[in-house]
């Protein structure tokens, strides 16, 4: 018995060690990425996690008061890349969550009251943050000390950012012509009930979400259901490099 526990303490710590990596890809052979975006931006992902500490994000939409089973991939995935010594942010969708995500939805998804989402940020805020403390507490065993996950809210810019300069501005880098062959907005848009211009611009909100993250605090990846740059299917996870987003910056910004 005492050595088969001695056995198990080193296949513990063995296990350990591997799941600390800073390449986040090596997560890939166990099935936690199922694609990589743009595709022939593995090498490069590996040179720069390898390189530095790089900062991921997650996004999480406030549609009910507390997490639910869906975002486990999303924040499991988040504290891979913390335990690798990069740095996680959640991003709870407050601004996002008057749009509607229309992701799976056969119809246009019911208006939230203001005060019912400012009831589910505060909740989601809860569980994000007692899920990584009480990792780092109860499951880190390393002596050093995690980069503590930032959890913000993206209704904090877009509540200073005018209408006309959001879709004047990062609006002209987006194509119709990409956006539309999307086979969720062609479902919708074929369905008796159709597609309003909210659940369309959800698009938008998504892309200037990542542009704010890297300009603030140089994300270059997120970790995503495939829904991120106008893809909208569930139940797969995948890694995405800053390179479009850094792309439309450099015109939008005078790649400043």
């Amino acid at each position: 018995m005492l050595g088969y526990t001695r056995n198990c303490r080193k296949a513990f710590h063995t296990l350990h060690r591997y799941y600390s990596n800073r390449n986040i890809l090596k997560l890939k052979e166990r099935g936690m990425f199922q694609d990589i975006f743009p595709e022939a931006a593995a090498n490069t992902v590996t040179d720069l996690m390898n390189s530095s500490p790089k900062t991921v994000y997650g996004g999480f939409d406030p549609t009910a008061d507390s997490l639910h089973v869906g975002n486990l991939l999303v924040l499991v995935n988040l504290l891979h890349w913390q335990r690798g010594g990069h740095k996680a942010i959640a991003l709870v969708g407050g601004a996002t969550a008057k749009i509607g995500d229309p992701s799976g939805k056969n119809t246009e998804r019911e208006e939230m009251a203001t005060n019912i989402i400012d009831c589910n940020i505060e909740g989601l805020y809860s569980n994000i943050k007692q899920i990584f403390e009480n990792h780092e507490k109860y499951i880190w065993k390393d002596k050093d000390k995690l980069k503590s996950v930032k959890i913000v809210n993206n209704d904090e810019w877009y509540s200073q950012i005018k209408a006309v300069d959001l879709i004047g501005g990062i609006g002209r880098h987006l194509r119709m012509g990409t956006l539309l062959s999307r086979t969720s907005v062609q479902s919708r848009l074929q369905s008796p009930t159709g597609m309003s211009y909210t659940e369309f611009s959800y698009q938008l909100f998504q892309a200037y979400d990542w542009l704010h993250l890297y300009r603030a605090h140089n994300c270059i990846f997120q970790v995503s259901y495939l829904k991120i740059i106008v893809i909208f299917t569930f139940s797969i996870i995948c890694l995405f490099i800053i390179d479009p987003v850094r792309e439309c910056k450099a015109k939008y910004a005078g790649g400043k």
